[in-house]
């Protein structure tokens, strides 16, 4: 990694120049307590194959396997997220991304390796066997010890506290992952020869059952885990003041300094021209489909992310007209590139085979598979 460049007013620990090699980074990018093993990869005390959370024949892989999640999964789980205030309180107060802008640190670079690091992380979780699951989830529970606070939003103290590992932030966080999959899933995923098109409602429910699982892994309060689509929107509509818009969420409550204003000061003083080639990828990857990724998740969360009306419909739309380079982007040589650089050699390593796996068991090759069918 090149040294950081010294200039007029900036810190010399800011490393501003990006490089190709910088940009893709190695597996120690994504990689946490050793390479992962891939489900199926180690036994069960009873001989069996351990196949992890989900495992093959799963409509958890799927959805998650599919050329458009991979695509486009991360952009669509942050607009999601972020929807979400306790998890944009503690990104507002915790993340280092806030800590360096407030410090006039912070580089668009940083910006695009934290968005980089999100699905490769949490890649063992969904296709690692037991063990790796549960040390990563081990790890994702240790770095967010101390994301937690007494103020979500400065504008609305009723509203309480956040903490990232409690039983309710955690569960969200789990579910805004998931769910954004199966948005994105049925929105882009060009399969069986068809155009997208939505699940059928049982398979949605198998979905959101298989994902009770994956909650568990964090400790979700079990009296709220959903188990079917109705109960997931029942869960919605509990905690919709969790969700409702607010500007005041901007204010960092320990500062009073605006997050936005700052990271984007920030960016702006660090500014380096090599630095073009992570806006290109920006460009290509968040701002070209911005609006059917919009459009991929529910009418209700693009509310709440601030988009008009008029942008709304747009946005629905654009999933239609703009179909042609949907498809596209889940073709191989593109799919490829955006595995590499968004969710790393490791992860990369672990869908191939996983891929492998869910084709033998939904042609019925796999022997030990688990009891379950995607049809």
């Amino acid at each position: 990694m090149p040294a950081a460049e010294k200039t007029s007013g900036t810190p010399d620990r800011v490393n501003r120049v990006v490089t190709k090699k910088r940009m893709f980074g190695t597996e120690s990018r994504w990689r946490r307590f050793g390479e992962p093993t891939p489900a199926g990869g180690s036994l069960k005390q009873d001989g069996t194959p351990d196949y992890g959370v989900f495992g093959p024949g799963s409509m958890a892989w799927e959805v998650l396997l599919h050329p458009a999640t991979l695509v486009f999964q991360s952009d669509a789980q942050f607009i999601l997220q972020l929807s979400y205030k306790p998890i944009l309180a503690g990104i507002r107060d915790w993340d280092p991304i806030s800590r360096k802008a407030r410090n006039g640190e912070l580089t668009i670079f940083d910006m695009f390796d934290r968005r980089q690091r999100n699905s490769g992380i949490h890649t063992p979780l969904w296709l690692g066997d037991t063990p790796t699951a549960h040390r990563v989830a081990k790890h994702l529970r240790n770095i967010h010890v101390k994301v937690a606070g007494d103020v979500i939003d400065i504008a609305r103290p009723e509203l309480g506290g956040y903490d990232a590992n409690g039983p309710r932030d955690a569960m969200w966080a789990a579910l805004t992952e998931m769910h954004s999959m199966l948005w994105v899933y049925e929105t882009f995923a060009f399969r069986d020869g068809k155009a997208p098109h939505r699940l059928a409602p049982a398979q949605r429910d198998r979905f959101i059952a298989e994902v009770a699982e994956y909650c568990r892994l964090f400790d979700s309060p079990a009296e709220e885990i959903p188990t079917t689509m109705a109960e997931l929107r029942a869960l919605y509509a509990k905690y919709d003041e969790l969700f409702t818009p607010a500007r005041s969420m901007d204010i960092i409550p320990a500062t009073g300094q605006s997050f936005s204003h700052s990271m984007q000061a920030s960016i702006k003083k660090n500014f380096h021209i090599s630095q073009l080639r992570v806006y290109a990828q920006i460009w290509l990857s968040q701002r070209l489909f911005r609006y059917p990724v919009l459009g991929a998740l529910s009418a209700k969360t693009r509310r709440h992310r601030g988009v008009s009306a008029r942008k709304s419909k747009f946005a629905v739309a654009s999933t239609k007209f703009m179909l042609p380079l949907i498809w596209l982007a889940q073709q191989p040589r593109w799919e490829h590139r955006m595995m590499r650089l968004m969710w790393g050699p490791d992860a990369m390593k672990l869908i191939e085979s996983a891929r492998e796996l869910h084709l033998q068991a939904k042609e019925g090759r796999l022997a030990c598979a688990p009891d379950r069918a995607t049809a």
